[in-house]
């Protein structure tokens, strides 16, 4: 995989600005930035690179009050016309209907096409923020400030948009790259460690599709991950982040490498579907990356694959057991994955950590049987 980003050290007088990742899109490119201190930074930043006439703020219930407000106040102390526009936390709230909410409150306040949006929060907030950027006007501008381990290394990055809807997730969206991501991990400070652990799932799962030596890395320092401890965790993030860049610059639109991010996906999405969303994302995408490597297992994939996942999870103290749901209506929703076609679920595969697997003509997803799908779901 040829990469498709490149790594800069920060500019001359910004020093909380460590890393700068280019995000290589030929007729959009933009930069990651990863540092520590950036939220006190973004006025500057916005200004420099993402100038508009006004910016809606887009937060959950939950960040609008940590961080939210004080972002708010920064950007107007800077002489920045903004509004904080919230909707309530939680998955479960990811929905058509908060997108129609939140768009409503633009409108009524009377933001233009020269406007832009500030997505500051979680996977949620990234993902609800940038679809309401792409359609708003048929679409303004969008910058992502993630203050979760998981949005740092997944929603933030890539331009996928959209919410859920009752037959699965992400099922209504678009494809809107952000001009600027701002990753300040020193935000991480402010996460529970059950968080912090759902995080560092999708790290191992870039391990796996990319980088075993990622894998290792992310497996070898989880007691100081878990600690927080903002040394270990930069590196992390930047690793992760270059890895995801390379990829989403490679296929923006998903058309063959880039279902690759989907690994452990789709029995994920199917866990949180089925279950409410009782559990956080990044844990069921631990438990999908298991279930998973057992099919790659089952079908002659790969060998020894699940047992290195399993481990590395324990180290997380993550869960590996899907919760008590029925096969068959996991695999009802599966059969809605934006995978599927024709009605046969697909799965990005990997052979080995570090390396994915490929169809017989090439193609970067594998269908299963349905038996066997429920054979292994037990």
């Amino acid at each position: 995989m040829e990469p498709s980003v490149a790594l800069r050290a920060a500019p001359s007088g910004s020093p909380d600005i460590m890393d700068t990742i280019a995000v290589g899109l030929a007729d959009r490119p933009y930069d990651i930035l990863i540092g520590r201190g950036l939220l006190a930074e973004l006025p500057n930043l916005l200004t420099e690179r993402t100038p508009a006439d006004r910016y809606a703020i887009v937060s959950d219930s939950h960040v609008a009050e940590l961080y939210g407000r004080p972002t708010l106040d920064r950007l107007r102390d800077a002489g920045l016309a903004a509004n904080l526009v919230t909707f309530p936390a939680g998955e479960w709230n990811k929905t058509r209907e908060s997108w129609a909410a939140v768009t409503d409150e633009l409108l009524a306040a009377g933001f233009g096409r020269d406007s832009a949006i500030v997505g500051l929060g979680g996977g949620v907030t990234c993902d609800l923020a940038g679809f309401v950027a792409a359609t708003y006007l048929r679409g303004i501008p969008c910058v992502h400030v993630p203050t979760t381990l998981l949005a740092m290394l997944d929603a933030a990055i890539g331009g996928k948009t959209g919410v859920d809807t009752p037959a699965g997730e992400n099922l209504v969206g678009a494809f809107h790259q952000p001009a600027l991501v701002a990753i300040d991990v020193a935000t991480l400070g402010s996460l529970a460690r059950q968080q912090i652990a759902a995080g560092a799932a999708e790290a191992l799962k870039h391990g796996v599709i990319a980088a075993a030596d990622h894998f290792d890395e992310v497996e070898g320092h989880a007691t100081a991950v878990l600690a927080c401890d903002l040394d270990i965790l930069h590196p992390l993030v930047r690793r992760s982040a270059e890895i995801k860049a390379r990829i989403v610059a490679a296929d923006e639109r998903e058309a063959g490498l880039r279902a690759v991010l989907n690994y452990g996906h789709t029995i994920a999405h199917a866990i949180e579907a089925t279950s409410g969303y009782e559990i956080l994302h990044g844990e069921a995408v631990g438990i999908g990356m298991l279930y998973e490597a057992r099919l790659a297992e089952r079908i002659g994939l790969a060998a020894g694959l699940s047992a290195r996942i399993d481990q590395a999870l324990v180290r997380y103290d993550l869960p590996r057991e899907r919760p008590e749901r029925s096969g068959s209506d996991l695999l009802a929703v599966m059969r809605r994955d934006k995978k599927a076609r024709a009605q046969t679920v697909r799965f990005a595969l990997p052979t080995a950590i570090g390396q994915m697997g490929r169809g017989s003509g090439g193609e970067y997803t594998v269908a299963i049987e349905e038996r066997v799908i429920l054979e292994v779901l037990g």
